[in-house]
């Protein structure tokens, strides 16, 4: 089934100024700097001010994957009611394996659905083994393998609870994503500056990293018997449904009991502390392997102990097989 595509909003690309990054990450090799990477960053505290910030954390962007608690607070807004480790699978992008797999479709059929009902693109596994363990058994590409499945099971199961269509749940104008965009507004504090379209097919609203944090400390610090908190909750008791097994966002999560953390595609990670502080962090050129140290220096200057996470923190930079430098957070904390 074709997915219907958002309506864009964006100027055009020739009229949009680049966000002023600032280097936050740096490979070493050998004593010399052998990359840089560039980004954009903030934390902010329960009471909304900011407690550190490097480069330009209100600067527009998509969000990405990042969005999936927000969509999923909407979704239980609406009636979406499933067991804890299922509400984790709605906010995830998970890595692929049987468990994910097995609870999309647990969504689906407790509503009355099957695969049919999923408008998501086509994707093999999303984490390493589990890809090559689905190619072995000569899997192919699906809607179900694809690593936003368990969001969009439950969207549409979400449209199954309140009578809406189930085909067609991905257009804009759908009460389902009026819903959700009106949810992500009212938690990010903001109206959203563009509109595009997820790898997967979902809405796609750009906001700030300010706006992002704001609403990560909004749902971490949330009361259990919330929907913030309900989702919050889930997610903290099966990080490994949030991501899976070897993953980052799992390991953190797990680390740090209490801590709310998800990633995105294009370098993005946001996290909320119980207290209601929001870290948001943005890798400019898109690559994934700077998020972590990043997060981690952040962490750390927010009090929790980054020696607990040091593999994630500075990767070492092999050579013959041998550590020769390392990944590692830049000083951005110097200018605040």
């Amino acid at each position: 089934m074709p997915t219907p595509h958002a309506t864009h909003t964006t100027a055009p690309e020739n009229t949009v100024a680049s966000p002023r990054h600032v280097p936050l990450a740096e490979q070493t090799r050998d004593g010399l700097v052998e990359s840089i990477h560039y980004g954009s960053l903030i934390a902010v505290g329960p009471d909304g001010e900011t407690l550190l910030e490097a480069g330009e954390p209100d600067a527009a962007f998509y969000p990405r994957s990042s969005l999936k608690p927000l969509q999923a607070v909407a979704m239980v807004r609406a009636g979406l009611k499933l067991p804890d480790d299922l509400l984790a699978l709605a906010a995830a992008s998970h890595s692929g394996a049987a468990m994910h797999l097995e609870g999309a479709v647990r969504i689906l059929e407790m509503h009355g659905l099957d695969e049919a009902a999923l408008e998501n693109s086509m994707d093999l596994p999303y984490g390493v083994s589990e890809r090559e363990e689905w190619l072995r058994a000569g899997g192919k590409a699906t809607q179900l393998a694809q690593n936003c499945s368990g969001k969009h099971a439950a969207m549409a199961a979400t449209c199954v609870i309140n009578g809406w269509p189930v085909e067609g749940y991905l257009h804009p104008e759908h009460p389902l994503q009026v819903l959700v965009k009106e949810t992500i507004t009212e938690l990010t504090g903001e109206d959203a500056v563009a509109v595009s379209t997820d790898g997967c097919g979902t809405p796609l609203f750009a906001h700030s990293l300010h706006g992002m944090a704001r609403a990560y400390g909004r749902i971490a610090s949330a009361a259990k018997e919330t929907t913030e908190g309900r989702v919050a909750h889930a997610m903290r008791s099966y990080p490994e449904m949030v991501a899976g097994e070897g993953r980052d966002v799992t390991a953190i999560m797990r680390t740090f009991p209490g801590l709310l953390a998800k990633d995105g595609f294009e370098g993005l990670q946001l996290i909320g502390l119980q207290d209601g502080t929001g870290v948001a962090v943005k890798i400019s050129d898109g690559g994934d392997r700077a998020r972590m140290p990043v997060t981690v220096r952040v962490l750390e200057s927010l009090g929790l102990d980054g020696g607990l996470l040091a593999g994630l923190a500075s990767p070492p930079v092999l050579g013959g097989g041998h550590p020769v430098g390392a990944l590692r957070a830049a000083n951005f904390l110097e200018s605040n």
